[in-house]
């Protein structure tokens, strides 16, 4: 019983100081540490929610489509691109890894009036505003990844006659694998974090006008609950991304035992 109980403890010490912050952000208004008016405690935000439940699965289905679109577009693109860079064309790599290091730090913020004037307000701009926020830490860490593979398995792989599909199916994408999920794990972040200020723009629905909505009527828990929902999505989202590596990755582990 008691080996349980510390299983279960050592399984729940992450949210404890979650739990505390929770506790304290409910009860901060009653010694007055903080104004209502301005930030919203835990039960007014849940309140908020109890009353648009409706529409407000309308806008996370709505805002979670638009991610993984361009989520999904930009793995489509980015993780072929960097097996290639890192692993068949290093001189093009060193070519290009300059301009992608670089497009990787512009904002998609900054790009934002560029998606306007080629795309418009319309969906293909909240696309194209998400895929290039997911794309860049996706290629690097794939490129990284695939880079870094120990030669010298390549060169054991070969030695018994392994051709290049074995290699790659059984060395490169296994060595690679932590890193391109390392960076399939920011990109999402980034994605859910672009989402907001992409569905500001000429939007009707979505967790990002919801949001911009709530501010402009002042309807201060909507605001504190849209924010909120994000990054429960994101978490959510990431923490998917994390049990697939850990059901798919398992090499490391049993080589170990």
């Amino acid at each position: 019983m008691k080996y349980k109980l510390n299983r279960l403890n050592k399984k729940l010490v992450g949210f404890y100081g979650f739990a505390v912050i929770l506790i304290f952000w409910q009860l901060a208004p009653v010694f007055n540490l903080i104004d209502t008016q301005f930030i919203s405690t835990p039960s007014m935000i849940i309140e908020a929610a109890a009353r648009i439940p409706v529409e407000l699965l309308i806008h996370i289905s709505t805002s979670v489509q638009r991610v993984l679109l361009g989520y999904f577009a930009a793995i489509l693109t980015a993780v072929p691109l960097g097996i290639l860079l890192g692993g068949w064309f290093p001189r093009a790599n060193k070519f290009l890894n300059p301009l992608f290091q670089l497009f990787g730090q512009i904002n998609a913020f900054s790009l934002f009036p560029l998606f306007i004037l080629f795309f418009g307000t319309k969906e293909l701009s909240k696309f194209f505003i998400i895929y290039w926020s997911c794309i860049w830490p996706i290629l690097s860490m794939t490129t990284l990844g695939v880079k870094n593979v120990d030669p010298l398995l390549i060169k054991s792989a070969k030695s018994i006659g392994a051709n290049k599909f074995i290699i790659f199916k059984d060395v490169i994408l296994p060595g690679a694998a932590r890193p391109i999920f390392s960076g399939l794990s920011v990109g999402a972040s980034r994605g859910f974090l672009m989402i907001i200020a992409a569905e500001m723009l000429g939007s009707s629905a979505g967790l990002g006008w919801f949001i911009n909505n709530s501010s402009q009527n002042n309807i201060v828990p909507r605001i504190y609950l849209g924010a909120v929902t994000i990054a429960i999505l994101s978490y959510l989202f990431n923490y998917l991304i994390k049990n697939i590596e850990s059901c798919i990755i398992t090499w490391k582990e049993e080589a170990s035992i």
